[in-house]
């Protein structure tokens, strides 16, 4: 196994290389139950969370058992990683919300207050899910969406899920709300960098390619804006977008160097966890196999991969690609040491 590079902690020197590539996945499950093949992966330490959906929730009493028995997986003594898992789900508000209660209002509906208001709520929804999260213990929420979307009935703003069209405005809304999250004991993520405000109704990355023909000059000086200002509050996450930027390189900017490693790490120094968005969209749809765009996405710099097809196999096929173009020298070790480290790091955070 490669020698961990200087400064970086010493359980890392203890991973075998599998072990070290599940703590770059997060996983997800079909139905109420988790199977055992996922509960034996959290045992042994090769996963770094676990992604929830509606379908895995009946009621707060359910999820809260649930995770209860991904945490006793998690403190198994076979596991060298003693710390908490990444247990998460999208709770934006509004329409997108996999567990009931708070918070309540959409993006768009905190947005159409004025100012002071809108402030006041978006600081009561990032409470309110951080209260309603850690109620039955999950402690990351993949929210807030900071997208400044452009026109009405647009991909985002059809389904309420951007604060406003002035990006000062997202920024100002989105910080307030990671901010509050983040107090509650939530890790927030920053999505969808470098901003999909621009796509229209029908330009979903889940469903199949986007690309977005916006200049470097505006991606700068409005859709990154709010990312920007996110990184300065501190947010703990940032998830990257599958649509193409043609201003920043022909391939889904989560599959780019250039833009996780040249715009979100070098030009806006994000020293945080960077997350795929679903390893599965159909954005993704020409670059083949799970363990071919798990591969992409580590060489372009991505922490963890999100494997949200709710099917365990799908995790288990990008953790092994990983561990064995880390064993192979395909993925430079340091930097594979690196995001190890960060994910261990956000991890510990959340104790």
């Amino acid at each position: 196994m490669q020698i961990p590079e200087k400064g970086l902690p010493a359980v890392l020197a203890g991973l075998s290389p599998q072990q070290l590539a599940g703590q770059r996945v997060i996983y997800s499950y079909p139905g109420l139950t988790p199977p055992a093949s996922l509960i034996s992966l959290i045992q042994r330490g090769e996963a770094a969370g676990v992604i929830f959906f509606g379908q895995n929730i009946s009621s707060k009493n359910q999820i809260a058992a649930v995770i209860q028995q991904l945490d006793q997986a998690d403190a198994s003594p076979l596991n060298p990683v003693q710390a908490p898992l990444l247990l998460m789900t999208d709770q934006e508000g509004g329409q997108v919300r996999r567990l009931g209660g708070r918070p309540y209002l959409s993006e768009k509906e905190i947005g159409a207050n004025p100012l002071p208001q809108a402030e006041t709520l978006a600081t009561e929804a990032g409470q309110g899910a951080a209260t309603n999260l850690r109620g039955v213990g999950m402690n990351v929420n993949l929210a807030p969406v900071l997208d400044v979307y452009r026109k009405a009935g647009d991909f985002d703003d059809q389904f309420g899920r951007s604060y406003s069209m002035d990006p000062n405005v997202v920024s100002d809304l989105g910080t307030r709300m990671i901010q509050a999250q983040q107090a509650g004991g939530v890790a927030a993520t920053a999505k969808h960098f470098p901003g999909l405000g621009a796509a229209s109704a029908s330009q979903n990355t889940d469903a199949g390619p986007v690309t977005l023909n916006l200049s470097l000059n505006t991606l700068r000086t409005v859709d990154e804006v709010p990312f920007a200002a996110a990184i300065a509050a501190g947010v703990k996450l940032i998830m990257v977008s599958w649509a193409v930027y043609p201003a920043l390189g022909a391939r889904p900017a989560g599959l780019s160097p250039n833009v996780v490693q040249g715009e979100l790490r070098g030009r806006l120094d994000f020293t945080g966890v960077t997350i795929t968005d679903a390893l599965e969209a159909g954005a993704l749809g020409p670059f083949g196999s799970t363990q071919h765009r798990a591969l992409r996405a580590a060489l372009a710099g991505m922490d963890l991969i999100l494997c949200a097809a709710q099917d365990v196999t799908q995790g288990e096929q990008a953790s092994a690609e990983l561990a064995a173009d880390y064993t192979d020298g395909t993925l430079d070790g340091p930097a594979f040491l690196a995001a190890v480290n960060r994910v261990i790091a956000l991890r510990q955070s959340l104790a």
